[in-house]
């Protein structure tokens, strides 16, 4: 019995001093275990001085705040100014080499060179915003994303629209002065769906309006967007507004005294005497989506479709109610509210005509009014259903009140 005890006092002795030595530094200490941290990629058409991209900056931040939250921590990596070709795959492969889970090219134009590269990473998941190749290919890793832009043209044509309609009500312009000018980018459907949205949204406040559009062949460029603006207005244009990635649209505004409704960012800061409202799509959800996804070892959708202002993937920066038409708070509100429960369809196709028209098909009817007989058809239940089938936008009528100044782009 002395025997047992003598052992057990003199484990207890070993255990004692094992513990100690553990706390006193007979060990380094261990310390808190290292987070994990997954790398993310963006090709970024520009940088900090486009609108456009700024857009994508703050969506990012706040992604990767709300992943924090989530335990996801991220670190984004950017690349700068390469809008298409081979600077763009050189691009993904570095990105995917570096480790990043998941690669966003954040321009169309960029996917093409995307798809490329994406095959031979195939544990990094591609991500082509607002493009359209990547649903319908044949690659696991590739997919797109195009939130649902056209209902917050809508709605910020809605407070173009009440601006007007103010102007005509104070006796500053006639009705038939009530004309828009719309600096765009291209001529194909992304840019048709945008204006023609944004007319709609005015044109049911503002039933006399007009809009004339001036196309620039880019994405962006300041110098060109503002000349383009001052045409506009020199044409006889009393609002201004855009698909192009600069600001100077709004300040070219602002220096001839005529109100701007804007686009991917607020632009009231530039202009705060002119600019009242910018739509633009808030990618946070979907960087968070893609990201959570492809960390909990799911699958990515490979369409990101049907996603707008009731899911806050599409949303109106702050009204500047300091020039803002009085009651446009609340219109927008209610507009907001009709098109979230879909008892409001942006491209109702009672309120627009094609050549005097009334459309029940847009089959025969494309950018070129080249017959399609291969597309699904988009009208139905009295409307034009946009990014229904895809996300990529696909409406291209051209609907009368509009008048393209140019066409070459």
């Amino acid at each position: 019995m002395k025997k047992f005890l003598v052992i057990l006092l003199t484990l207890a002795m070993v255990f004692t001093f094992a513990a100690c030595g553990d706390s006193n530094g007979g060990e380094e200490p261990q310390g808190e275990p290292e987070t994990e941290v997954v790398k993310v990629g963006m090709v970024c058409i520009g940088d900090d001085n486009a609108a456009y991209d700024r857009n994508f900056y703050m969506a990012a931040d706040a992604a990767k705040e709300r992943l924090a939250e989530e335990g996801i921590n991220i670190e984004w990596t950017y690349t700068y100014n390469h809008p298409e070709g081979n600077d763009v795959a050189v691009d993904c492969e570095e990105l995917a080499g570096a480790g990043c889970v998941a690669v966003f090219c954040n321009s169309y134009g960029q996917e093409p060179a995307m798809l490329t590269v994406a095959a031979d990473y195939p544990d990094t998941v591609f991500a082509g915003l607002t493009n359209e190749g990547s649903w319908k290919d044949n690659l696991d890793n590739t997919v797109n994303a195009f939130p649902s832009i056209y209902e917050g043209r809508y709605l910020a044509g809605v407070a173009a629209g009440m601006k007007l309609q103010e102007m005509i009500a104070n006796g500053e312009i006639s009705e038939d002065e009530a004309v828009i000018g719309y600096v765009g980018a291209y001529t194909f459907a992304e840019v048709i769906s945008g204006y023609t949205s944004f007319y709609l949204g005015a044109k049911s406040v503002c039933p006399s309006v007009t809009m004339m559009v001036e196309f620039i062949g880019s994405w962006g460029d300041p110098t060109m967007e503002a000349n383009t603006a001052q045409d506009l207005i020199d044409r006889g244009a009393v609002l201004i507004s855009q698909h192009s990635d600069s600001t100077t649209p709004a300040t070219t505004a602002q220096a001839n005294g005529v109100p701007h409704v804007g686009y991917n960012i607020s632009m009231s800061d530039v202009a705060p005497e002119a600019s009242i409202v910018s739509s633009r799509i808030d990618w946070t959800n979907y960087f968070c989506y893609v990201i959570r996804t492809v960390v909990n070892g799911g699958k990515v959708d490979q369409d990101y479709c049907q996603h707008g202002l009731k899911d806050g993937d599409v949303v109106l920066t702050e009204l500047n109610d300091a020039i803002a038409a009085e009651g446009t708070a609340e219109k927008l509100a209610e507009v907001q509210a009709k098109l979230e429960d879909g008892s409001l369809q942006v491209f109702d196709t009672s309120t627009f005509t094609v050549g005097g028209q009334p459309v029940t098909s847009a089959l025969a009817l494309d950018t070129d009014g080249d017959w399609t007989p291969d597309s699904e058809e988009a009208i139905f239940d009295g409307a034009f259903h946009e990014s229904y089938f895809q996300s990529a936008p696909y409406f291209a009528l051209r609907i009368d009140g509009i008048t393209l100044i140019n066409e070459e782009y």
